[in-house]
């Protein structure tokens, strides 16, 4: 069993057990629905900076011992980020719902919600614990329910950030109605990563749809080599510096 497949079956009892404890979490329209801010931020003729809040992954273990998740934010918030990410899957990356309803609270920069949706209950969530936008792996979701989660994502005004690998997962993505489509540069099956594959992938994307390169990018450099793109998502790399704003800075070129 790979490391993705194991993710998905601790995320199936993950989500049985949020049914079991709130039943009704789907059962409400909501009366201030989200305007899609995650998006908007992104739609900007500079190059728009994900900056992401995460203590640890399968791939490297244990990222950042002191792990102050909201001063963290606010302090991307100052640099510029356009849009911050937050791990909230609680085994592999010891993530935690939590932590984005406290960065919610900290700063007004849009939040991403980073897990392993699989199913529309985790939306719903999602909209409840402070998330501006949910990510969609194209990898462990079949077609029909990729479409229905952007639409369930559409009617709470959550932008939806479907994370591809390949030119059928983008086929898939597109035709499902995504607006927003990324490019994990990371295997999620093996963890290899090769930076190539956003640059590859590139002509298989319309330009009115955001394109958003993940994984495996640290420098202003990797950057260049991209091409093309909306927007980089960075995590590791700013997790481990002791200067955030100065590494955000370089990255922009500034």
């Amino acid at each position: 069993m790979t490391i993705l497949e194991k993710i998905v079956e601790k995320t199936k009892i993950r989500v049985e057990k949020l049914k079991k404890e709130k039943p009704d979490l789907t059962a409400f329209t909501p009366v201030n629905p989200k305007t899609f801010t995650f998006e908007k931020a992104l739609k900007t003729p500079e190059l728009s900076l994900i900056c992401e809040v995460k203590k640890a992954s399968p791939s490297k273990g244990i990222i950042a011992e002191h792990f102050p998740y909201a001063e963290i934010a606010k302090e991307y918030e100052a640099a510029g980020a356009a849009a911050i990410s937050v791990l909230t899957e609680p085994e592999f990356f010891l993530g935690s719902n939590q932590y984005l309803t406290d960065i919610s609270k900290a700063v007004k920069t849009p939040l991403l919600r980073k897990d392993f949706i699989i199913d529309e209950v985790q939306i719903y969530e999602a909209f409840q614990i402070g998330a501006s936008a949910i990510l969609l792996i194209a990898a462990i979701l079949e077609p029909e329910p990729l479409k229905q989660f952007i639409k369930t994502a559409d009617s709470l005004g959550l932008s939806a950030l479907v994370e591809t690998r390949n030119e059928e997962e983008i086929k898939s993505a597109l035709q499902a109605g995504a607006r927003i489509i990324g490019v994990n540069n990371r295997d999620l099956h093996t963890f290899k990563v090769d930076v190539e594959t956003t640059v590859r992938l590139r002509r298989f994307v319309p330009d009115d749809i955001i394109y958003i390169a993940e994984s495996g990018i640290a420098t202003r450099e990797d950057i260049l080599k991209l091409g093309k793109i909306d927007a980089v998502l960075i995590g590791e790399t700013l997790m481990k510096s002791e200067n955030k704003k100065r590494v955000i800075q370089e990255l922009k070129g500034l």
